[in-house]
């Protein structure tokens, strides 16, 4: 007889309840959080920020979803705890001052532990008078092995872990446990028992630069991601940076915005000349060959549209990009007094890959820029491996292009393009629109200029022929090759002389 929808409906399982935790990224990989209701162990060695992971889910469930949470401490004081937070904007000693969070710091002597009688009954009713006297949905113990430091009868460990796990359950509370690695996730095995999520948390030390990883080793009833994520620690506590990309969903646009030299945008064939809105551009080339003028050229432009645009400087100073390009025309004190050009000037050295990456999304969440510009692309090189700094990339075109905005890279390199392509450092598959900028000789070697041409340019006619390229000190032009010695002269004329300092410039 064949199952009605009554029937039918009423053999079916509600999906895992997920508790979110609030840290940025971190419910992104897990689909959605913590197992509600449940235990999930945090384990790392010292210093891998597990400690501060439990804060962070008591604090966010605080302020983002209205849940009281209890933080009970077997190995630092309240006053600790509110020393290692004071450089971050958790808000812990205030939260707690105002019952919504309340600290539990367990001090356990050595005849507390004694292995013939051991229970944990009296630190259950402690931490149920704590849950009660404050309504608390989320619980973190840190770290649980403490109390059994002294226990060797693996028998007892695995009676009283499943009770306080049963226990926990049982309470209706979100918990979390820390613990540190020994021959398997934790010194006593207990990972055996924490059967319903896993996390691993990694400091580790490369090549001199600290990173610290996270990975989701089980989570069961779940989907989730099971890569090595970067997470920093900065002034707002955990964010978690996904290292897959968004993916290929991004929608077809036909909008063209322009290159900010219109005889470049001549350059592209067609009524609308120009780079496809919310493509990636990449310029690439030797020192000197105009690099940083064409993406100045663009970002003023931008501006000129009224829409926003980020300069990300890695070689000049704010100060230095502004002089400079002020020798070609180009003007950004007048936009960044209303707010539509913000130049973030840094040395790549500063900081590793993952902060670059989570600094890029914060400041994207703020102002909200239609244009990016990232000078040059290749200063990241020295900060990580071949396979870290692409998939770098990757996220940055991949975050960019979701978000529908128009990316202008970059890029140095070497030698000649005819040679030498590591400049490029292997994403030119990944872009839409990539120039050329090189230095060319005339009569016969004796005559040097800049030129540039178009390799590729994803949906758009172009020209692949090369142009010279002009820079003066009121702007920036591109004149064919074989433009004689009068038209040559006319453009130079109308744009003013060319400054001999200007050849050195990027």
């Amino acid at each position: 007889m064949p199952i009605n929808a009554k029937n039918k409906k009423s053999v079916q399982h509600t999906g895992l309840q997920k508790c979110p935790t609030g840290i940025k990224g971190f419910d992104e990989i897990t689909e959605g959080g913590l197992p509600k209701n449940r235990t999930t162990l945090v384990s790392g060695a010292a210093g891998s920020g597990k400690t501060l992971f439990g804060i962070d889910f008591l604090v966010k469930g605080v302020s983002d979803y209205n849940e009281p949470g209890v933080f009970m401490s077997f190995e630092e004081t309240p006053d600790e705890l509110y020393t290692d937070v004071a450089s971050l904007n958790l808000k812990l000693q205030e939260l707690v001052s105002q019952e919504k969070l309340l600290l539990e710091h367990v001090v356990l002597e050595r005849a507390d532990i004694r292995e013939k009688d051991f229970n944990l009954e009296g630190l259950l009713v402690r931490l149920e008078h704590a849950i009660d006297s404050i309504g608390a949905k989320r619980v973190v113990l840190d770290s649980l092995e403490s109390p059994f430091s002294g226990i060797e009868d693996d028998g007892i460990l695995r009676l009283e872990t499943k009770r306080l796990f049963r226990w926990l359950k049982n309470k209706q509370v979100t918990a979390i446990v820390t613990g540190e690695p020994g021959q398997g996730y934790t010194r006593h095995g207990l990972e055996e028992f924490v059967s319903d999520c896993i996390i691993l948390l990694d400091n580790r030390v490369k090549e001199q630069i600290a990173i610290r990883r996270i990975r989701i080793v089980k989570y069961r009833g779940s989907r989730h991601g099971t890569n090595e994520y970067p997470f920093v620690i900065d002034s707002e506590g955990l964010s978690v940076i996904p290292i897959t990309s968004a993916g290929l969903d991004q929608p077809g646009r036909s909008e063209k915005v322009p290159t900010g030299i219109p005889s470049l945008d001549k350059l592209f064939l067609g009524g609308n000349p120009g780079f496809t809105r919310g493509s990636t551009v990449l310029v690439s080339g030797t020192a000197g060959t105009g690099k940083t003028s064409l993406a100045a050229s663009f970002a003023l432009e931008t501006c000129k549209r009224g829409e926003r645009c980020v300069f990300y400087s890695y070689e000049e100073s704010a100060g230095q990009l502004i002089q400079n390009m002020s020798s070609i025309g180009i003007n950004f004190k007048p936009w960044l007094k209303k707010g539509l050009l913000e130049i973030v000037s840094l040395r790549p050295t500063f900081s590793g890959l993952e902060m670059h990456l989570l600094d890029l999304y914060k400041l994207i969440d703020r102002f909200k820029p239609h244009s990016v510009v990232i000078d040059p692309l290749t200063s990241l090189i020295g900060e990580g491996d071949e396979r870290e700094i692409r998939s770098l990339i990757t996220r940055v075109i991949d975050l960019l292009k979701t978000k529908g905005i128009t990316t202008f890279f970059t890029s140095l390199v070497s030698s000649s393009l005819d040679n030498d392509t590591s400049g490029e450092i292997g994403v030119s598959s990944l872009i839409d629109t990539w120039i050329v900028a090189r230095e060319l000789e005339e009569d016969e070697g004796r005559k040097r200029t800049r030129g540039l041409f178009i390799v590729k340019s994803r949906g758009t006619g172009h020209s692949s022929d090369v142009h010279k390229l002009i820079l003066s000190d009121t702007g920036i032009e591109v004149v064919p090759m074989d433009a004689d010695e009068g038209q040559s002269q006319r453009v130079v004329k109308r744009q003013g002389t060319p400054k001999k300092s200007l050849m050195g410039k990027g």
